[in-house]
């Protein structure tokens, strides 16, 4: 028995295989031991706390990393035994490739819930999940360069003179794609900093509408006559954007003008009217109301309130309503309403 387990075949004993078997089964078995009940418990344990990131967490370990468990004990056992520089290598790389893609995958994952949760955690549109299931997949295409480029760096590959050559193709490709890189990096500057959204209506210029698309080179608004205006990204985040969703209430001044036959009794009740108008509307908040100044054909009172809201259409029915009450009270107490007039003066000279 003892001749035949000393038997050798590439350069290990029948006796060496048999305790790498051994080995191999022993670490399976605690592998699966730890799967399947140690994890059990702690997935219980997991799900009587609020937080839902340590279920997050252990789920990931069970399908990202229990493979690897599995690798990493063959490579144990078979660091047992005597193998020649080819099988020794080759083992390291075997290993060392599985270790970057398992390690990677986790870390992904780890990485991208945690984001997803922060971000879905403040906006629930589904266009903003789109916007971001992007961000994610260039997000994971540079980590999973990386990973390459440090793997091929650990198996003994000279990679400076690769990076320089990525270096020097990226200043060529990024030289001729500058247009649409920036209009890239202004996207990114839109989702993040957040100066519009998608349903904001906004002012750029001499354009103006109702967000409807934000891409990655360029964004789609709707204008109020219909048509749609695309717009690049760039000249989005370089230009100055008048964003009226995101206002609280509209300032509303305007002048009246009344005829110079007017006393200064009328003038202060024209005041007090129109304060009294302004209160005893709806959406409205009464600011101040001045005779401001003497015009060239008319006595010109000036009035200043709040509209409480946003909305364009509720603001033309408040302004409406304003506009008629006063011209109906005015009427009433004979206030009368100038306008341009001029007097000429004919002097006749007696011979």
């Amino acid at each position: 028995m003892q001749e035949f387990l000393g038997h050798i075949y590439f350069g290990n004993t029948i006796l060496e295989y048999l305790v790498c078997l051994a080995f191999f089964i022993g670490g399976v078995l605690v592998v699966k031991l730890f799967t399947t009940i140690v994890m059990s418990r702690l997935k219980k344990l997991a799900s009587r706390t609020k937080t839902d990131l340590d279920d997050f967490l252990l789920h990931a370990v069970d399908t990202k990393l229990s493979s690897l468990f599995y690798i990493g004990v063959l490579y144990l056992s078979i660091q047992r035994l005597t193998l020649n520089d080819m099988m020794a290598r080759g083992t390291w790389i075997f290993f060392l490739l599985f270790l970057t893609i398992f390690g990677v995958r986790f870390l992904l994952s780890l990485v991208i819930y945690i984001l997803d949760l922060y971000w879905t955690s403040r906006d629930t549109e589904e266009s903003k999940k789109k916007a971001i299931r992007g961000i994610l997949t260039i997000f994971k295409f540079a980590v999973w360069v990386i990973a390459v480029v440090i793997l091929l760096d650990n198996l003994g590959v000279q990679v400076s003179g690769l990076i320089a050559g990525l270096g020097i193709g990226g200043i060529a490709i990024a030289l001729a794609a500058q247009a649409v890189l920036g209009d890239l990096f202004s996207y990114f500057t839109i989702f993040f900093d957040k100066p519009f959204e998608i349903g904001d209506y906004i002012i750029i210029g001499d354009f103006m509408g109702t967000v409807e698309h934000i891409g990655i080179k360029t964004s789609r608004i709707r204008s109020l006559s219909g048509e749609e205006i695309i717009i690049s990204n760039t000249d989005l985040t370089s230009s100055r954007v008048r964003n009226y969703k995101r206002m609280e209430k509209r300032r509303i001044l305007f002048k009246l003008g009344l005829v110079y036959d007017t006393t200064a009794e009328q003038l202060e009740e024209a005041t007090s009217l129109i304060k009294e108008i302004i209160a005893a509307t709806g959406n409205a908040e009464f600011d101040r109301s001045h005779f401001c100044q003497y015009g060239d054909f008319s006595l010109d009172i000036e009035t200043v309130y709040y509209v409480l809201t946003r909305d364009y259409n509720i603001y033309m029915d408040t302004q409406q309503d304003i506009n008629l009450r006063i011209r109906k009270e005015f009427e009433k107490r004979g206030l009368e309403f100038a306008y341009p007039t001029q007097t000429v003066i004919v002097e006749k000279n007696e011979p």
